[in-house]
């Protein structure tokens, strides 16, 4: 069942380590934006004192500045020292969850989060239908040298009192062509209003603003059970935009959604055996990107082509969070048209963020290690070439 993953790879550089897990600090939860105007890229991750959930303490970041070897082509990245985004923060609340947007008129980054009181776990709300989450976000103008105070969205919003718990992300979010900010999130509803004792379903769904963040809503969710998800804006022959989604299961196979009315409704795609789910579920990173030229030497051009085409990072074993596979769809409404997998990282693997950096060239940061997948979490650069030779074509 299922694609088989490339038998090439490469194992993930010590150097290429963005975050480094120790005794008393643990690394998890990674998110990445890449900032064209500025040529950086963003890392974000949480800040734990183990690797249990609970016990995260604090959102942390460095910034990467993008070097090109204008001879090689080759790409390199050199990193800041580690940041304390200290402004993510509520008294009495541990943030998660980090899930970057960008605002392109007023170039402003939402950093949006959730902050969950004490060490209460998910599971723990899931079992008495009580939410103890938050949803916030902080902004930053200038490449997150400076941030703005913490936003507290929860009250404005009435949809989130009838939820037994949520979550944004984790990964990153996206602005549509034509400027909506689209968050991508999940949230347990109760089967009825007085159901409770493990009786709640989880659902993704999406928060989005189309007034440059000034004020939010939630679209409608999926109508199958799905978890953390990420979003990606695609387009077909005919230049109509969808946005795309796909999502955590709780094991098999990937859920995924098409938005064709942006923001009414959401299709589930049929189920396929080529993107299968890692045990009892492992989040996963999806990037649209514009269809690249199959010559070799010559850059993708959009204005040729409306179409966009999908990366897929998630681990490719059925069983076990091992083997980041690198995944390629050039037909985003068809479930069957994801290849197989390309290894980027052999061996313990788990969560991922891509960002598209343009040119045919993608970064991608995952958690990964020798033995566990706590042990910290580095960046791999590729480009659509690479990709396409490493799932065989």
């Amino acid at each position: 069942m299922g694609n088989k993953p490339s038998h090439h790879y490469e194992p993930v550089k010590e150097e290429e380590t963005v975050f480094v897990s120790t005794e008393t600090e643990v690394y998890r939860i990674p998110s990445l934006f890449y900032d064209r105007d500025r040529q950086i890229l963003m890392a974000f991750a949480e800040k734990r004192r183990t690797s249990n959930d609970a016990s995260a303490v604090a959102l942390v970041m460095r910034t990467g500045q993008l070097n090109k070897d204008e001879t090689t082509h080759e790409v390199t990245v050199t990193w800041s020292d580690l940041k304390l985004v200290k402004e993510a923060h509520l008294e009495g609340y541990r943030p998660m969850n980090p899930c970057p947007v960008y605002e392109k008129t007023s170039k402003t980054l939402f950093l949006f989060f959730i902050c969950v009181e004490g060490t209460v776990s998910e599971c723990w709300q899931i079992f008495w239908g009580c939410n103890k989450a938050r949803l916030c976000y902080i902004t930053t103008n200038d490449g997150g040298q400076s941030w703005s105070a913490v936003t507290d969205l929860t009250d404005k919003l009435d949809e989130i009192q009838s939820w037994a718990t949520f979550a944004v992300g984790p990964g990153h979010g996206l602005q549509t062509e034509a400027g909506r900010l689209i968050v991508p999130m999940y949230a347990y509803y109760p089967c009825s209003p007085t159901c409770l004792f493990y009786c709640c379903t989880p659902y993704a769904l999406y928060l989005f603003s189309d007034d440059q963040g000034k004020t939010w809503q939630f679209s409608n969710r999926l109508q199958k059970i799905s978890l953390e998800c990420e979003m990606a804006e695609v387009s077909d022959d005919t230049g109509l935009k969808s946005i795309y989604c796909n999502a955590r299961s709780k094991g098999g196979y990937r859920v995924e959604a098409l938005d064709k009315n942006i923001g009414a409704d959401f299709i589930t795609l049929p189920p396929t055996d080529k993107l299968v789910e890692t045990g009892g579920g492992c989040q996963g990173s999806v990037v649209s990107f514009p269809v690249q030229s199959e010559d070799a030497h010559a850059d993708g051009d959009p204005s040729k082509n409306p179409n966009k085409w999908l990366l897929f990072t998630h681990p490719s074993d059925k069983s076990k969070r091992t083997d980041l596979g690198v995944y390629l769809n050039k037909l985003p409404s068809d479930p069957n048209g994801w290849s197989k997998p390309w290894i980027i990282n052999h061996g313990p693997s788990a969560y991922s963020d891509l960002a598209y950096i343009g040119d045919g060239w993608f970064v991608c940061l995952m958690e990964c290690g020798v033995k566990e997948i706590t042990e910290r979490i580095a960046y791999k650069i590729f480009s659509y070439n690479e990709v396409k030779q490493g799932i065989g074509e």
